[in-house]
């Protein structure tokens, strides 16, 4: 059941009608005709701008369209009026019958309420988080992979085959400065004093790593030089950090897939094979590049590189792959990457990068345009910093990783559903203020509490009605009298329920998560309004004495609204609460 959806069928069919009667032209686009909850409440519960859209290409005026088809739709059922405003919109009131049944469609098709097909046959990747492996995560990871889960988790619902994929960065630089960082720990737990020089990891979490080392080989590194140990220690040191990486992941319940090894690419000749696909098309020259205006960027040379025409695909510059002394760029390896996507045969790509990547945006969506022919779209979503606070005030909270708040140290204060939930209260550009007392204090200002206590609200009802002796499982739920709810109030809490399987469509096709955590607020808002009117009006009131038929029909909208809490925390990996304490 998707009412906006059914609407829109029936604004399509009614205009068909017209294009038979000769009132609209024949060959007329209705892509664009749609059936929206309208701005104002007070116009109605739904609006089409379907006189809007058509009326150029109908060669009419948009009102002339509008009072031809309102009366039309006016002729279903469903519709108890249908009113033309403005410049050609229509507005929409449903029958109350409409609205009364929603609970029962709701009860009926489960946790399925709100499912969609339409990703149905779609490959989508989604790479995330794909921090360095050279430390914990922190606090900006969290809010990443939180994202990066919770998007995935959405595009599943809504019927796309999604693989959750983590890029493993061990082919730079990065990692060798690990292995000698780890060196250093482990001449330590061989009781050497050693100093951390500047460019090093000091971070106590390096300190079991060395103790783990020297329990493997001994003393057979020290005093030893770095030729003779580096290799080794470099790959015990990224296995190590990758399981305490897959530890913090499941702290907020983020399992991958896949997880890809930068380093994979390096010397098996899939770097070349993806530059040579480039040159195939003239897209990979040797250049010298203009100097860039204001601050110089680390990949530009005043000589001769071999460079990539991205500004044929939208970039300010082209962009170098390898640098004159025959070494890669940090962008070819991304390249291969993004290019071994491809060939794995996915329909869409969503990399979910860090604040400090932005600026990578144009060359990588360039780059996935040509070697996909602009067949694979690339979506770059960028997740902006956590401020953390407590007490009114900004809080540094323990940094034995070094220099850095840890995502382990967040989850212990405030639990993995909490950071989930707060995590996705804010669009995913836009910074994000995480204060420990508000994510923690029982009222309305905490979108958290206030999403699990209605759930908890409605499973105290269902308690209550068992414990009277009345039958409150969702099949018989699911057959109740709800042309009973005729309080508006009732019906206002219908109609967001029914909101749900078009909020869902939107957020996936946006790749838009936090928007499931914005509608649960308001759909909570009117549950909670629901039962405070309760306490005014007796016939407001879940349970009915004596009048079991009436409490079973009561029951089943807010059991409904359970549902569709249920389902929404499911996407974001928030467990619904039963019970507060």
């Amino acid at each position: 059941m998707n009412l906006f959806s059914d609407i829109r069928t029936l604004v399509l069919d009614k205009l068909a009608e017209m294009q038979a009667a000769g009132g609209l032209p024949e060959g007329l686009d209705f892509a664009n005709v749609s059936v929206e909850p309208p701005r104002d409440a007070a116009h109605g519960d739904m609006a089409t701008n379907a006189a809007m859209v058509l009326a150029r290409a109908a060669g009419k005026k948009p009102r002339d369209i509008a009072r031809a088809l309102a009366p039309r739709l006016a002729e279903d059922a469903r519709i108890m009026t249908a009113d033309v405003a403005g410049p050609g919109f229509i507005n929409l009131r449903l029958a109350p019958p409409v609205w009364q049944g929603v609970a029962r469609a709701v009860l009926a098709a489960g946790r399925d309420f709100g499912r969609s097909r339409m990703g149905a046959g779609q490959k989508v990747n989604v790479e995330f988080v794909s921090a360095n492996p050279t430390g914990p995560l922190h606090v900006g990871h969290a809010r990443g992979a939180v994202f990066g889960d919770a998007l995935a988790a959405l595009l599943e619902y809504s019927g796309h085959e999604v693989t959750r994929e983590y890029y493993i960065n061990d082919g730079g630089a990065q990692v060798d400065v690990l292995a000698r960082s780890v060196y250093l720990r482990y001449l330590e737990a061989h009781g050497q004093q050693v100093a951390f020089e500047e460019g090093t990891y000091p971070g106590d979490y390096l300190v079991p790593v060395g103790e783990a080392l020297k329990e493997k080989v001994g003393d057979a590194y020290v005093g030893q030089p770095e030729e003779l140990w580096l290799d080794e220690v470099r790959a015990f040191a990224i296995e190590r950090m990758m399981e305490m990486i897959r530890a913090d992941l499941a702290l907020l319940g983020v399992r991958m897939n896949v997880f890809f090894s930068e380093k994979s690419l390096y010397g098996t000749g899939r770097i070349e094979a993806a530059l040579k696909a480039l040159r195939r098309r003239g897209l990979i020259y040797e250049g010298v590049l203009d100097p860039p205006k204001g601050r110089r960027p680390e990949d530009w040379e005043p000589r001769e590189q071999t460079l990539f025409r991205s500004t044929e695909f939208g970039d300010d510059v082209d962009r170098p792959v390898r640098k004159s002394d025959g070494s890669w760029t940090y962008f070819a390896p991304d390249i291969a990457y993004h290019h071994d996507k491809i060939e794995r045969g996915y329909d869409q790509l969503i990399d979910v990068l860090g604040a400090d990547h932005a600026g990578y945006v144009k060359r990588m969506k360039a780059a996935v345009a040509a070697l996909s022919d602009g067949r694979v779209p690339l979506d770059i979503k960028i997740v902006q910093l956590v401020r953390l606070f407590k007490g009114g005030a900004p809080f540094k909270m323990s940094k034995r990783a070094g220099t850095f708040v840890s995502l382990r140290d967040v989850v212990k204060q405030a639990g993995a559903d909490v950071t989930r939930f707060v995590m996705l209260t804010r669009k995913n550009d836009a910074p994000l203020d995480f204060d420990f007392d508000k994510v923690l204090e029982q009222s309305r200002d905490n979108p958290v509490f206030y999403v699990q206590y209605a759930h908890a609200r409605v499973c105290s009802v269902l308690r209550k009605a068992r414990a009277a002796g009345i039958a409150v499982d969702d099949e018989t739920l699911s057959r109740a009298e709800t042309g009973r709810l005729a309080h508006e109030a009732e019906l206002d809490l219908a109609r967001k329920i029914a909101e749900w399987p078009r909020l869902v469509e939107i957020a996936a096709r946006t790749h838009e998560p936090h928007r499931i955590a914005f509608y649960l607020y308001d759909l909570a808002s009117e549950l909670h309004g629901l039962w405070n009117r309760g306490n005014e009006l007796p016939e407001l009131r879940f349970i009915q004495e004596g009048d079991t038929a009436t409490s079973q029909a009561k029951i089943a909208l807010i059991r409904a609204a359970a549902v569709v809490i249920s389902a929404g925390l499911a996407i974001l990996g928030v467990t619904p609460a039963e019970e507060m304490r």
